[in-house]
């Protein structure tokens, strides 16, 4: 029986997805290697603004300035125009989450509280919620609300029904007519009216993104071996091929 020698004669068609799916698997892999880098670096930018003291509220702060910091608020509770975020979960038990205006001292702006959670009543209607009316010291974390993923419709008039699916500033403004920050307040502290104040941090995941990197190198990879494996054919000495293709 003759020997077989490896002979390198690359196919057109796998050559051509090689050129195609290699160039483009790696450059997956390193953008995401890059969004790990970013991730990276908005956790220590996240440690280190909420390390700071808290930012005392002024008429010209907006969303840059306030982005991971703790604030501290003077002013008034509008209570005629709070309105309940629905569905929200803590324990395993279903409340709200009370948002309430504050205006600020000094200035003609209003400020909207998440006051916290607070569990509904058996007819899944919110309870009524004591809120201070002298001038009231707010201290919490700056919070810019996301849109909503599922967009489930007009919010209902808070008119008629207090209770709404989700908050979005845009529509709060527009609805209740007052000049609001940009942001939301998340309150910190506690207070003899029984909410509930638990805001867990979201920190970047950057592991995620760095196995996601290493996916798409390993999908370059195997891409490749492939091609090489097509590429080399084997013929005997006597010009035979002698691969898997027959």
């Amino acid at each position: 029986m003759s020997p077989s020698i490896p002979q390198f004669q690359p196919r057109l068609i796998p050559t051509i997805a090689v050129v195609i799916l290699v160039p483009l698997f790696i450059g997956l892999g390193f953008w995401q290697l890059d969004r790990a880098e970013q991730k990276r670096d908005l956790a220590a930018i996240q440690h280190t603004r909420l390390a700071l003291p808290p930012l005392q509220l002024t008429e010209g702060i907006n969303e840059a300035q306030v982005e991971f910091r703790n604030l501290v608020a003077d002013g008034v509770f509008v209570p005629e125009k709070t309105v309940f975020i629905e569905n929200r979960k803590y324990m395993g038990r279903n409340g709200f989450h009370v948002i309430t205006p504050l205006r600020v001292s000094g200035s003609q702006r209003y400020l909207l509280i998440n006051r916290g959670w607070i569990e509904a009543q058996n007819n899944r209607l919110p309870p009524a919620v004591e809120t201070p009316e002298s001038l009231v010291e707010v201290t919490g974390r700056a919070n810019i609300p996301l849109p909503p993923a599922l967009n489930l419709g007009e919010v209902p008039s808070a008119d008629a029904n207090p209770r709404w699916p989700y908050l979005t500033l845009e529509h709060y403004a527009r609805w209740s007519g007052l000049d609001i920050f940009p942001f939301v307040l998340l309150q910190a502290e506690t207070d003899r009216t029984g909410f509930v104040r638990s805001w867990p941090l979201e920190t970047p995941n950057e592991g995620m993104h760095t196995g996601y990197a290493i996916q798409w190198f390993a999908f370059a990879l195997i891409v490749f071996s492939i091609w090489l494996r097509l590429a080399l054919v084997r013929r005997t000495e006597t010009g035979n091929r002698n691969d898997d293709d027959g």
